[in-house]
């Protein structure tokens, strides 16, 4: 069964009993006097849906001339800012968020690079980029390119076009496309390699699933293990993630969760990032292969690594209908 074919669903929904400017009153009743009310603020902020959340902070500031996100700026610090602060933006402006700050400064976070843009739909993809050049005044694309190099940057590159076909398949196609990747992993020279990257960037997601099938016959090979096998390095991660999320995001975003809490050290801003970027799209399926791929559930090494308000931030995003998965 290809994957898109099962219900994507999400951890938190439109709250029926939401009342902007009530919420708008008892969250800036909680931002006030000494040391703010955290409970308060979680308790609104992560049973609201984004859209929810964008109509709150508008009557907030119509009726305090204040804006939400830098008041909750001003009131909380470390990681439980982060997470209230990140369910702030619309979704686009998140990822637009995530990216500038990935690389901005000395370095660059090649993962957060990876996460989004392997993810992401071409649509998603668009909205990102007109956030981005609002935000900041500047092009993501010209960013990505002056901040990565290599085939890892000439992917990134493609990946940020958007130009992925949609919901398209070709079975004719597939040997020939298997056949080009085959020959990619192969020979493994700078024309083959773009050739692979075109493919993985391009083809629908539908016609990838026919194509790795197709690869197998042709190699004998899984193409995750011929790409292992293969390449390395960042532009070795990102195929992986390409293939990954084609395959099964939901399983994709577990295991960086997983990587995240317990080969890092528990690496918050990877935890805090998908947790905010998925919670309306795929969490509850997250959290489904995370107990079946790891034998615990995802409240369990949350709350292992985690602690106080963050934790409970944490925790009731990923909750949705409470059940312990």
């Amino acid at each position: 069964m290809f994957c898109g074919d099962y219900q994507l669903q999400g951890t938190i929904f439109p709250n029926p009993n939401c009342d902007p400017m009530i919420d708008a009153q008892m969250l800036r009743g909680a931002l006030q006097g000494f040391g703010c009310n955290k409970d308060v603020l979680i308790e609104i902020l992560t049973q609201r849906s984004n859209a929810q959340r964008i109509m709150i902070a508008e009557a907030y500031g119509g009726l305090y001339g204040r804006d939400l996100r830098g008041d909750l700026k001003e009131n909380l610090d470390g990681h439980l800012e982060e997470v209230l602060v990140g369910l702030m933006f619309p979704f686009p402006a998140y990822d637009a968020h995530e990216l500038y700050h990935a690389m901005k400064g000395l370095g660059t976070d090649e993962s957060c690079l990876i996460d989004i843009l392997a993810s992401r739909t071409s649509g998603d993809i668009f909205q990102m980029k007109e956030a981005y050049l609002m935000q900041y005044g500047k092009s993501l694309d010209q960013d990505i390119y002056s901040e990565t190099s290599g085939h890892f940057r000439d992917t990134l590159m493609n990946l940020v076009q958007g130009v992925r076909e949609e919901g398209y398949a070709d079975p004719g196609m597939a040997a020939q496309d298997a056949m080009v990747l085959w020959e990619a992993c192969q020979r493994k020279t700078g024309e083959h390699k773009t050739m692979l990257q075109m493919i993985l960037c391009n083809k629908s997601y539908q016609q990838l699933w026919i194509v790795f099938q197709e690869f197998q016959n042709i190699s004998g090979q899984d193409i995750v293990a011929a790409i292992e096998e293969c390449y390395e390095g960042n532009f070795q991660q990102l195929l992986l993630a390409i293939v990954a999320c084609v395959r099964d995001k939901a399983s994709y975003f577990a295991y960086r969760l997983h990587s995240a809490i317990h080969d890092f050290g528990f690496h918050n801003k990877t935890v805090i990032r998908t947790l905010i970027s998925r919670s309306e799209i795929d969490l509850m399926n997250i959290r489904r292969k995370y107990r079946e791929r790891y034998e615990k559930t995802l409240f369990h090494d949350i709350k292992h690594f985690s602690s106080g308000h963050y934790e409970k931030a944490l925790l009731a995003i990923c909750a949705g209908d409470g059940g312990d998965y």
